[in-house]
C-alpha cells in the first residue's frame, strides 16, 4: 500500500514537472515604435555595391539598347476606339511568330488572336526600335497560350469584342450597328459553326479570365506554347527592320 502511494506521488510529481518545464512566458505589446525611412538623393551611394552591379548594368543596358527596327511614326493604343494600328501590330504578331511554334507541337496552324487593350503598356515611338521597347510594350510575363473553343464560346467572345474597347485581334472580324450592338463576326472571313471548333491564341492571363474574358477559361483543350508575348515582339522587331502597322477592316462600326 506504502509502495502504491509512493508510486502515485512520484508520477504525480513527474507529471507537474513536465508542465512547469515546458510552459512558456507569454508576452503583450505595450507599444509599438515607428519611423518613416524616405528613400531618396539623401542616402549616401554605397561604392562597393556600385562597384559590384556596374558590369551587370552595362551589359543590361547594352541588350535593352540594342536595335532591332524603325519605327516611321508613333501609334498608341489610344489612336483610336476601335481597330487600333498598335493592337493590330500586336495580334498579327503573335499569330505570325507563335503559329508556327503550335504547328511543330500539334501538326496544324491556329486560326486567331485575341489580346487585351489593358496589356499594352506604352506606345510605340517613332524612331529606333529595341528591345527595351518589347518590354516598354509589354513588362509583364504573360505567355502565348491556345484554346480550342466551340462554336458557342466563340459566339461569347464576339459578344465580349462589341461590349469593349478595342481589344487587339487578328483574323477575327468583328462588325457593329451604328448603336453599337454586334451585327457580325467572322474568323478567317467565315461565319461560325455551331458544332464546330477553332483554335485561338490568347496569354495565359486572359485564358484564367483576365479582363472578364469567362469564356476562356474552360476550353475544349489548351496548349501552352512556352513563348512570352514580349520575346514574340521582340522576334517580330528581328525580322522587320520597319514597324508601320495600320488600321484595317478587322474591327468596324457602321
Amino acid at each position: 500500500m506504502v509502495l502504491k502511494k509512493i508510486t502515485y506521488l512520484l508520477l504525480f510529481v513527474g507529471i507537474f514537472t513536465l508542465f512547469t518545464c515546458c510552459k512558456q512566458d507569454t508576452y503583450n505589446t505595450s507599444r509599438v515604435d515607428a519611423k518613416t525611412v524616405s528613400i531618396d538623393r539623401s542616402i549616401k551611394e554605397d561604392s562597393s555595391i556600385t562597384a559590384f552591379i556596374t558590369p551587370f548594368k552595362a551589359a543590361v543596358d547594352k541588350e535593352m539598347d540594342s536595335v532591332l527596327a524603325y519605327a516611321p511614326t508613333s501609334i498608341s493604343k489610344n489612336d483610336t476606339p476601335y481597330n487600333t494600328a498598335l493592337g493590330n501590330m500586336m495580334a498579327d504578331a503573335v499569330f505570325e511568330m507563335a503559329n508556327p511554334v503550335f504547328k511543330k507541337r500539334v501538326g496544324y496552324t491556329f486560326n486567331a488572336v485575341i489580346l487585351n487593350h489593358g496589356g499594352i503598356r506604352a506606345p510605340l515611338n517613332k524612331g529606333k526600335v529595341t528591345t527595351g521597347t518589347a518590354y516598354e510594350l509589354m513588362p509583364f510575363e504573360n505567355e502565348v497560350v491556345v484554346v480550342e473553343l466551340s462554336g458557342f464560346q466563340m459566339k461569347e467572345l464576339f459578344q465580349y469584342l462589341a461590349k469593349g474597347k478595342a481589344h487587339p485581334i487578328s483574323n477575327l472580324q468583328v462588325i457593329l450597328n451604328e448603336d453599337g450592338s454586334l451585327k457580325q463576326g467572322t474568323i478567317q472571313g467565315h461565319e461560325i459553326i455551331d458544332n464546330e471548333t477553332y483554335f485561338v491564341a490568347t496569354s495565359d492571363y486572359l485564358q484564367k479570365g483576365g479582363d472578364n474574358m469567362t469564356f476562356l477559361t474552360k476550353p475544349v483543350s489548351l496548349l501552352t506554347l512556352d513563348y512570352k508575348i514580349r520575346n514574340v515582339l521582340i522576334d517580330y522587331f528581328k525580322k522587320y527592320d520597319t514597324i508601320a502597322p495600320v488600321r484595317d477592316n478587322r474591327f468596324i462600326k457602321e
